[in-house]
């Protein structure tokens, strides 16, 4: 539909550029859709009449007839030129777009492949216990004071090389996400820390978001998601979340500038 409206777009400019208006020196003019010199008349074709006409060269500007012909040329050049680049760029997103399972779920290309990032599994460290977060239900209830989630493991298995790292989240349904810098401690990895307030059963998290750029590319609920400025060496996750209602997904990677292969 949207490339559909481009070519519509970029027609009704080549149309708009065709016609021409044929100055008289009496101020006037005829709106054309090409003109002839011929010895000492003009021969042109009349867009409101239809048909081909012609006019005694004297009564013609000719001086100004070609001067806003060719402003409007280079003015349809430029637009022309504009639109063949946006579309080209839709046609681009098209074709990227169309890599990406309609599944909910993360995923990066790698080349000509599609490559699918697996959920970590988080738990909730309150107390000197652990408890997994999907066990949790109602919040608030059994818990209060402050608290880590976390995940197992100090370093990631997914590993890029690419400070600038691009990705694709395929949502469920609308929720926040972005990307968040997690903490290595001992042999596992913080994802934010979690207050609990216990009389009104609500929590408050705080995870430590990277500043994002991201693109809708489907309205389904798909979108590109990349970092605004190169990432730092370290642990990180896209995160889907609702806030302060420990509702999270994590898909945990690092990054290692040096790493080959990704």
């Amino acid at each position: 539909m949207r490339r559909s409206a481009i070519v519509c777009l970029l027609f009704t400019v080549v149309m708009w550029a065709a016609n021409v208006r044929l100055y008289l020196k009496d101020g006037g003019y005829h709106l054309v859709r090409e003109y002839q010199v011929v010895e000492d008349r003009v021969r042109y074709y009349s867009v409101e009449r239809g048909d081909w006409e012609e006019i005694p060269l004297d009564l013609v500007d000719l001086k100004r007839t070609e001067k806003e012909a060719a402003a409007r040329q280079a003015e349809l050049a430029k637009d022309s030129k504009a639109l063949s680049e946006e579309a080209a760029a839709q046609k681009a997103i098209e074709k990227e777009t169309s890599r990406i399972p309609q599944a909910p779920g993360v995923y990066w290309l790698d080349g000509d492949q599609t490559k699918t990032m697996q959920v970590a599994e988080a738990s909730v460290h309150i107390n000197k216990k652990r408890q997994v977060l999907k066990v949790l239900a109602p919040i608030g209830q059994a818990l209060s004071g402050k608290g880590t989630l976390e995940i197992e493991g100090a370093h990631s298995a997914n590993v890029f090389g690419n400070p600038e790292q691009e990705f694709y989240i395929q949502l469920s349904e609308p929720e926040r996400f972005g990307v968040a810098r997690l903490t290595s401690k001992g042999d596992v990895r913080i994802v934010e820390n979690l207050i609990y307030l216990p009389i009104d059963k609500d929590v408050e998290e705080t995870p430590t978001l990277v500043e994002t750029l991201q693109r809708e590319l489907d309205p389904s609920g798909l979108y590109k998601i990349w970092p605004k400025d190169p990432m730092p060496e370290g642990e990180y996750a896209v995160i889907e979340y609702t806030p302060d209602a420990l509702n999270i997904q994590i898909w945990d990677f690092a990054v290692q500038p040096k790493a080959a292969g990704k």
